[in-house]
């Protein structure tokens, strides 16, 4: 008698259907994350194209018909405002990437060099001296008594040094490097010394390549402090150096165009050609252009370097 049971399916069709659904399902997946990723990335980037557009449209389409996609009434007014003193924005320029770049390198070596030291097990004053970073972060000494000593006690009103100490280390930094250090086994420290090495040499060539990702983080941190830097230079610096950090002088720029357009306006006078909402645009575009040029060298490193701490083991 002729069994009625279907015949079992060769394990190899089974296999090779599996295989099918699974690719079916990675497609799926991998065509919803990227169509979500893409989606996003478009969003961010509406605003920097809505600012883009306005600095290139005339004040009058503006306040019209606002905001748009495109330039309306193309016009580079704006720009011709800001850059209406070459020597000022060329100048102010330079002062502010010496000071990113400068900064930058000064503040990443200390800082690197401090979150080693407080890293280093043999460090007897160790967590005192964490204590006290991190009291920093708690409590301040405010606004008067900060600029009696900067101003009064060192002298440095007037000078790049008082803007350029003041962000050269923050306590926040500081503890994340320290918290990145974690992760760095002890046993190289060991090693090193098992070979004879200095403190210094352990530091600059077993630990260091270790810290790229903690480096790019901080170092983007440092950088994006310096060059975005206008509070202190109108605190400390004011009107008593030639030329300003980029940050300030276009601050000034937008506060002279402002001003301007207010007294004029009290006195009954229309002004046409002087950009308000434009001007604003525009030094936005001379003041983040530059340094989103940075972030793709440091994206994969900062990605990595974010993220210390987040996993524990």
């Amino acid at each position: 008698m002729r069994s009625s049971e279907p015949a079992a399916t060769p394990p190899a069709i089974s296999s090779r259907s599996s295989a099918i659904r699974l690719d079916r399902s990675e497609l799926v997946l991998r065509t919803i994350s990227y169509t979500v990723v893409t989606l996003f990335a478009l969003f961010c980037l509406l605003p920097f194209v809505m600012m883009l557009s306005a600095s290139l449209s005339s004040e009058d389409e503006i306040r019209r018909t606002g905001f748009g996609l495109f330039p309306k009434d193309f016009t580079l007014t704006a720009y011709q405002f800001i850059f209406n003193a070459p020597r000022q924005i060329i100048g102010s320029y330079i002062v502010t990437i010496t000071m990113t770049v400068t900064g930058t390198a000064i503040g990443l070596f200390t800082i690197a060099m401090t979150g080693y030291a407080l890293h280093r097990k043999d460090f007897p004053f160790r967590n005192h001296i964490s204590f006290f970073i991190y009291f920093t972060t708690l409590f301040s000494a405010g606004l008067a008594p900060t600029f009696l000593w900067i101003a009064r006690d060192l002298g440095l009103r007037g000078s790049y040094l008082a803007v350029f100490l003041q962000l050269l280390m923050t306590p926040w930094l500081i503890i994340l490097m320290k918290n990145f250090m974690r992760t760095v086994p002890y046993e190289v420290i060991e090693s090193g010394k098992v070979d004879g090495a200095g403190d210094f040499r352990i530091f600059w060539q077993l630990c260091l390549p270790i810290m790229k990702p903690a480096l790019a983080t901080v170092g983007l941190f440092l950088a994006l402090g310096y060059w975005n830097e206008w509070y202190l230079s109108s605190i400390y610096l004011g009107s008593t150096v030639e030329f300003k950090p980029l940050q300030y002088l276009l601050y000034n720029v937008i506060n002279t165009a402002n001003a301007l357009r207010n007294s004029m306006a009290g006195a009954n006078v229309s002004i046409t050609d002087l950009p308000s909402n434009t001007l604003k645009m525009a030094s936005a575009i001379v003041a983040t252009g530059p340094i989103l040029l940075l972030y793709p060298f440091v994206q994969k490193y900062f990605v990595s370097g974010i993220t210390i701490g987040a996993v524990k083991g």
